[in-house]
């Protein structure tokens, strides 16, 4: 089974499971989660005393959380099937080393682990909270002056937005002017909405990361995440993955080294459409390998001049298909007329079932005024659509 890591669950949880799989689960009786999201509790199972492998890592003693209704499409933003979301239960006794560059990650035993000498890197202590690691950082909210308010922020790896802060948790952390609303993802309690923005600078002890893009999420949707009075937000993925980083559960640190992507800029979708991975779909190509030619005389030329003649075979191959999952209001898809569960063929003339959904995603994060043309299939008709990101912070 394929999982997020998630420093930001403390739970292993577990769904996306069709009526092909089998799992025998242990000890089992139903519960209800609440999580992120301004929706009501859900319906689960909690499973105990199950057995647990990831690679060398064994455990006889893992409680399993199953959600029995599937809402987050994970799966589809990925574009591969992913069955749940493991954190504390893996990390908890081991020194995680992940490089984002490389896409590893190294699991090591503490007992005979020693840290190699690094100029490059800094050390920080961890504080925990119901299994959850917390690291303290400043940031910059006001674009006048070069004041630093100290926040404390969750370590989530799970995340993959750069920052989440937490409005009304601390007296200076209010959404700036300049902002527009959008969906922030799915939670355990239904989808998070909230405000993106850009601040100046955040600072993790020597490291500063400029002009970072922020999500700033009221109160409802993050009632669950505030029962750690402390915290004022969250550290994501797009901040992480600057950095190669050490997570140390046994002796509560986290080590940061620079890598070069630390300077680079913060991009994101600027064109309203939230897309997913919608199963594959029976496409017909050319097979380049069986394309036959062939040269003969042309007699209907005075100089009798060769004609090359081309034969080529087709193919047939299940490749991806994409769905819009959400249209966000007023954005520039929005107003053109694009609608939820229409169909993607096409973006600025080339077939997306070659491209990854990360591929598609980037092409809608190039730059403010990018001229975008996307042929979609709705019921039984095709049509074409035209319009221009909008970049709005």
């Amino acid at each position: 089974m394929s999982f997020i890591l998630d420093t930001g669950v403390d739970k292993t949880i577990l769904f996306s499971l069709s009526e092909n799989d089998s799992l025998g689960l242990k000890n089992v009786k139903k519960i209800s989660l609440h999580g992120l999201g301004k929706g009501k509790a859900i319906d689960a199972l909690i499973s105990q005393k199950n057995k647990l492998k990831v690679g060398a890592l064994k455990s006889n003693d893992e409680t399993i959380y199953v959600v029995l209704k599937d809402q987050f499409e994970l799966s589809g933003k990925m574009g591969t099937t992913i069955h749940g979301i493991i954190g504390y239960s893996l990390l908890k006794d081991v020194i995680a080393k992940i490089n984002y560059k490389t896409k590893k990650i190294i699991l090591y035993n503490p007992k005979n682990f020693q840290y190699k000498k690094c100029k490059k890197c800094e050390e920080f202590p961890v504080e925990f909270y119901r299994n959850k690691p917390y690291v303290d950082a400043a940031i910059q909210l006001d674009t006048i002056g070069n004041e630093m308010t100290s926040v404390k922020m969750l370590i989530d790896t799970g995340g993959s937005d750069a920052l989440w802060l937490f409005e009304e948790s601390h007296e200076k952390i209010k959404t700036p002017l300049r902002h527009y609303n959008d969906i922030l993802g799915e939670g355990l309690s239904g989808t998070i909405y909230g405000n993106r923005a850009r601040i100046p600078k955040v600072r993790l002890g020597k490291f500063e990361v400029l002009q970072p893009t922020v999500s700033f999420l009221d109160t409802i949707s993050t009632l669950q995440a505030r029962k750690f009075e402390t915290r004022n937000g969250s550290i994501g993925s797009n901040i992480l993955k600057r950095f190669k980083v050490w997570i140390d559960y046994p002796n509560k640190k986290l080590i940061l080294r620079k890598c070069a992507a630390l300077t680079g800029g913060f991009e994101y979708n600027m064109s309203g459409l939230d897309i997913v991975y919608n199963g594959e779909q029976l496409v017909k190509e050319m097979d380049p390998e069986k394309v036959i030619s062939y040269s003969g005389q042309n007699s209907s030329f005075e100089n009798n001049s060769n004609t090359i003649t081309f034969s080529a075979s087709y193919r047939f191959k299940f490749k991806p298909s994409y769905r819009i999952s959400k249209v966000l209001q007023n954005s520039p898809a929005a107003l053109v007329g694009i609608y939820p569960d229409d169909i993607l063929l096409k973006i600025n003339g080339n077939s997306v079932h070659d491209l990854s959904i990360g591929q598609l995603i980037k092409k809608l994060q190039t730059k403010d005024g990018k001229k975008i043309r996307v042929t979609i299939r709705r019921g039984e008709d095709i049509l074409k659509f035209q319009f221009k990101l909008k970049k709005r912070v």
